[in-house]
This record gives C-alpha cells, sequence and structure tokens, in this order.
C-alpha cells in the first residue's frame, strides 16, 4: 500500500543543511504551485546540487551579484533565473544563510493540475513529458522571476511551496555527473534521481555553444 504524502510544509531547517543533504532528501517532496488558474502539484523525481561560491559549475561561484542574491539569503526560498533568452530554472536555495548553495530542481511528475500544466506544455507528447526537464518544469508550473525570492516554507496561500510528501528510499536513488554542466564543475556526481522513473530526463554532457557572428 502506497502511503498517503505528507502536506506539512517543509521547514526551515530542511534547507538549513549542507548541500548534497538537501538535493537527496528532496527526492518525493511535493512542489506546489498556486496560479491563478487553480493548483498544480509535482512529485519531485530528479534534482542537481550547487555548492555557490566553492563549486565552478554554480551561478553564485564569482560572488554576489544583483542576479544571484536571493542565493546568499536564508534558506528555503526559491531562485529563479533565466537562461539562453527562453528558459526560467527553479532552484531551491540551501545551507547557512550567506553561503549561496542551491538545489537545482530538474523533473518531475505532475500529480494535481495536469490540465493547467498541458496548456503551458503544448509540445508534451505525453503527461510524463509534462516536467522532464528543469526548463519544462519552470514552464509547466507557470515559473518565472516574479517568484524569485518566494518562501517555499510559507502557508497555503503562498503561489509555491514544497511539501514532505513521500520521501524516496535510499535504495532508490541514483546519483551522477550533473547535466551540460562545462569545466571542473561537470565531474561532480551532484545529480540525484529516482531509479527508473520516466519522468527524470536525460543526461546530456556539457556541449560549447557557437558564438552567434
Amino acid at each position: 500500500m502506497i502511503a498517503a504524502p505528507d502536506r506539512t510544509p517543509l521547514a526551515r531547517e530542511f534547507f538549513d543543511r549542507p548541500v548534497l543533504d538537501v538535493a537527496e532528501d528532496l527526492l518525493g517532496r511535493l512542489l506546489v504551485r498556486n496560479t491563478s488558474e487553480g493548483p498544480i502539484e509535482l512529485r519531485l523525481t530528479e534534482v542537481e546540487a550547487y555548492a555557490g561560491e566553492a563549486d565552478p559549475g554554480s551561478h553564485a561561484y564569482r560572488g554576489r551579484t544583483p542576479r544571484n542574491d536571493v542565493m546568499f539569503g536564508p534558506p528555503g526560498h526559491a531562485y529563479v533565473y533565466f537562461t539562453y533568452g527562453m528558459w526560467h530554472c527553479l532552484n531551491a536555495v540551501c545551507g547557512p544563510e550567506g553561503r549561496a548553495s542551491g538545489v537545482l530542481l530538474r523533473a518531475g511528475e505532475i500529480i494535481q493540475g495536469a490540465e493547467l500544466a498541458r496548456k503551458r506544455r503544448l509540445s508534451a507528447r505525453n503527461d510524463k513529458e509534462l516536467a522532464k526537464g528543469p526548463a519544462r518544469l519552470a514552464t509547466a508550473l507557470d515559473v518565472d522571476r516574479a517568484l524569485n525570492g518566494t518562501d517555499l516554507c510559507a502557508g497555503p496561500d503562498s503561489p509555491l511551496r514544497l511539501l514532505h510528501g513521500v520521501p524516496s528510499r535510499s535504495d532508490q536513488v541514483m546519483n551522477g555527473p550533473r547535466t551540460g554542466v562545462a569545466g571542473e564543475g561537470g565531474v561532480h556526481p551532484w545529480r540525484f534521481w529516482i531509479a527508473d522513473d520516466p519522468t527524470v530526463s536525460p543526461y546530456r554532457p556539457h556541449t560549447p555553444r557557437k558564438r552567434r557572428t
């Protein structure tokens, strides 16, 4: 019998831990997006850890900027960034305030509000693809920079929350290199996912992008 998900919000202390511990422990948790049309709920199946100023792959590697300012704030808040001029990606800030570590929410299974997610993900061939990758996840949940800094530990009226859900068993969790990260930061086995889950995105190594001329 499958346990009913615990709908208690994750506490601030959950995020105030080393980034690798938080990343693995986020698998199976519920991400809830309250939109004007209704709620969308997602079970996290894939995440990726970034260790701030100690991590060449992190946006915070070279220090604090207006773009990454939220990462240096209190844990348990959303860091949303815009990439390649097209896509948004959603992260959960973790670790002690001032250390700027975070977890990229890479993929998940939509368990409520799929009809709302489908409106935003018209190219998805089936519901397993609605949030299969970080940009797809943010698009399906209507996440953009307006939600940057949102408190993920807040009450039911918050537009974006993380709930306890049903954490994955340790024997279900896999880890390996991060996707699309260049150089030294690309070798860290800091991507975590639920084994054999069809919503997990495929691994892709970093491919240099050609400069526009």
